[in-house]
């Protein structure tokens, strides 16, 4: 883990601060919420064999396009008709890829931005701005959102699921505010793990090898009844240190236990129920000391399904995060200006949320919704890095309205907003049209202009780098005001023939109000937070899926990115408006899967990724262009029994993937791991 949230940086005089790195953690132990009555009824377990050779099939590119997704309209879809620039990363494409941990099999989704930042560390983004306060993407874990408040981030390292219980991930680049809400600005990651009932068996894996010193996992799921299923699990991981470019340690080795339960029940009436938990620990090591992460939630989930086109929804979660990490000492131009210290975040989070979808006449159908979360925050703060106030309550209360309408049999319109009220910027106000041409039973072309916005962070009102009595050198505004987007999309989605799909996005986003490092005039100290940039960003997002056998595919991906942020006439960027994007313009992936006789499977992961610049202050910085390659060999010597070998970044002894050029940048290291997974 980073050490500090901000890390102030030595540059010309007028531009010594630069936000760099976001360092907090969440952690929590035991939460408790939600009762769903009648949900279980265990009297004796009847464990079942599910986990067989079926659950290991590969789809083909017909099955692909087939697949429902819930992402873009809050209903299931066939992916080929999805009006969005959406990819899924399928239980198959995770399994075969030999990603160890979450953010390692978002990489499958080209339609991302993904950098590993060290042993621990990940930058992912969607369309840009993937920098150290990334917070244009809106991640979610079975309908639970992730990112902390701290700086509307996602701390990568901390979640995680035992990978073979995920059904799919769904990766939606573009606005998602009209349904989804704040920070849905770039992009959606909606992870959604399989039921309880699809996960009958035992199943156990343990595995090690040149950077994971060792990794296990275990899962047990049964019937209670005919109808109500569960499943628990355990999982843990030990990962040694990273390097620096000269070869030496990074000294950033970490390791993480996580545990939780699933249970699903339905009934004749069309009701489904489920009530789910997860908790976990985690400890990072970092030069300057140890940060750990604890964290648990709970979540309830009631669906009632009256036909193929009505339903209800009604969700709740309760979630607990808690933060221990080493501050270094605050130093600038070789004055301290702050001592060492160490900053905890105590962060408790509840979350209403309720859907109707019912058919209005022959033509429409009408999906609303309200909802509601309340955060309690409470820091404890470090000499160089504070949050005022120390204790915060927050409520966002929410509600939408998407109605989407059939024009004629093949072109229908969708329009909707959201309203979402928040205690730091009030009202705001994110609509959505999209215009869906069936242009054949296997082409579809779709438009759209979207709004999102993204409302502020504790870092940028609430944050002072360093606290009292220390002289503050960056602080946040009470007057930050939310980033904006107006999007617009043009897409067009096909199944060429049998054996091949293909999918194309193009964008056009315009931003204002986008975050920026500003001065004081008359008094220079403290640099503090303000809305100086605007700009736009364009570019393409291809996709191609081709069967080149029955048991070979291959997948590709490209995307261009361009971005021009600039800052506002008349105002003040001491990072010239180079701090908030940190993205590679090209980026190409090529993937192959193949199954050979004797249920052998040999997957390859290819991934180009253009120069990615950056900044340090006013100075310009780059990683350099890198491609790499990714080999996982398997063999299935029968249904209950996978051995398998990963060979991660083949390509390079070691190379950068992220970070300002300096000493201390850590490098990924070419790496081979060895798995055996037992299932029954």
């Amino acid at each position: 883990m980073t050490n500090a949230i901000v890390q102030v940086r030595s540059g010309s005089p007028a531009a010594g601060c630069a936000v760099q790195n976001v360092a907090g953690h969440r952690h929590a132990s035991t939460a408790a919420l939600l009762l769903l009555g009648g949900m279980v009824n265990m009297p004796v377990f009847a464990a079942d064999q599910s986990s067989t050779i079926r659950d290991l099939k590969q789809l083909n590119v017909e099955d692909l396009m087939s697949i429902e997704v819930t992402s873009v309209a809050r209903h299931a879809e066939k992916l080929l008709g999805a009006a969005s620039a959406i990819q899924v990363i399928t239980q198959s494409e995770i399994r075969r890829s030999g990603a160890a941990t979450l953010p390692e099999a978002l990489r499958l989704a080209s339609n991302l931005q993904v950098a590993q930042r060290g042993a621990y560390g990940w930058a992912i983004s969607s369309r840009g701005f993937n920098t150290d306060l990334a917070n244009k993407l809106l991640v979610m874990i079975d309908g639970r959102t992730v990112y902390t408040p701290l700086f509307s981030g996602v701390y990568w390292e901390v979640q995680d699921y035992l990978l073979e219980d995920i059904d799919r991930i769904e990766v939606i680049s573009g606005p998602g505010g009209t349904l989804w809400g704040a920070n849905a600005v770039n992009g959606v990651i909606n992870i959604i793990t399989r039921s309880a009932a699809e996960t009958l068996g035992l199943q156990a894996e343990a595995g090690a090898g040149s950077l994971w010193n060792k990794f296990a996992g275990v899962r047990f799921g049964a019937s209670a009844s005919a109808d109500t299923s569960f499943r628990v699990y355990g999982k843990y991981l030990d990962h040694d240190n990273s390097v620096l470019a000269n070869g030496s340690s990074a000294s950033d080795n970490w390791h993480k236990g996580q545990g939780g339960f699933r249970i699903d029940s339905t009934d004749s009436a069309g009701n489904l129920r489920t009530l789910q938990g997860d908790t976990y620990q985690l400890r990072e090591h970092e030069a300057s000391g140890v940060t750990t992460m604890r964290g648990a939630n709970l979540l309830g989930r009631w669906t009632r399904v009256m036909s193929d086109k009505s339903d209800l929804a009604l969700q709740a979660y309760y979630d607990w995060t808690k933060l221990a990490d080493t501050v270094p000492a605050l130093v600038l131009g070789g004055t301290q200006f702050a001592p060492a210290g160490r900053l905890r975040d105590d962060l408790r989070t509840l979350d209403l949320d309720f859907q109707h979808r019912f058919p209005l006449g022959s033509a429409q159908s009408i999906v609303w919704g309200l909802g509601f979360r309340h955060t309690h925050d409470v820091v404890s703060n470090a000499p160089g890095l504070a949050f005022f106030p120390t204790k915060l309550d927050h409520s966002l209360y929410s509600a939408f309205l998407q109605d989407e309408f059939r024009l004629r049999d093949d072109l229908s319109v969708t329009l909707g907003t959201k309203l979402e009220h928040n205690d730091y910027t009030g009202l705001e106000v994110e609509p959505n049209l999209r215009l869906q041409w069936q242009a054949s039973a296997a082409q579809t072309v779709w438009a759209a202009i979207s709004g999102a916005s993204r409302v502020p962070s504790r870092i940028d009102r609430d944050f002072s780098q360093a606290a009292p009595p220390y002289l503050a050198l960056l602080q946040g505004r009470s007057d930050f005001k939310s980033e904006k987007v107006v999007a617009h999309e043009l897409g067009y989605r096909a199944q060429v023939s049998p054996s091949l799909s293909t999918s194309l996005s193009t964008f056009y986003n315009v931003y204002s109000d986008v975050r920026s490092t500003s001065i004081t005039p008359v008094t220079v100290l403290p640099f503090f937070f303000a809305n100086n940039l605007a700009g736009h960003t364009y570019g393409f997002e291809f996709t191609g899926n081709l069967q080149l056998m029955d048991n070979w595919s291959v997948h590709a991906g490209y995307n261009l990115l361009q971005e021009r942020l600039h800052v506002k006439a008349g105002q003040i960027d001491l990072s010239n408006a180079l701090n908030e994007t940190s993205d590679p313009e090209h980026q190409v992936s090529l993937r192959s899967s193949i199954t050979l006789p004797g249920q052998v499977e040999v997957d390859a992961g290819l991934r180009w990724v253009d120069t990615l610049h950056n900044n340090n202050g006013p100075t310009p910085g780059m990683v350099p262009s890198y491609i790499d390659l990714n080999l996982r060999l398997a063999w299935h010597p029968n249904s209950q029994l996978e051995l398998s070998v990963a060979a991660q970044n083949l390509l390079h002894d070691q190379h950068p993937e992220y970070g300002f050029p300096n000493p201390n940048r850590p490098e990924v290291e070419r790496s081979v791991y060895g798995k055996l997974v037992w299932r029954r």
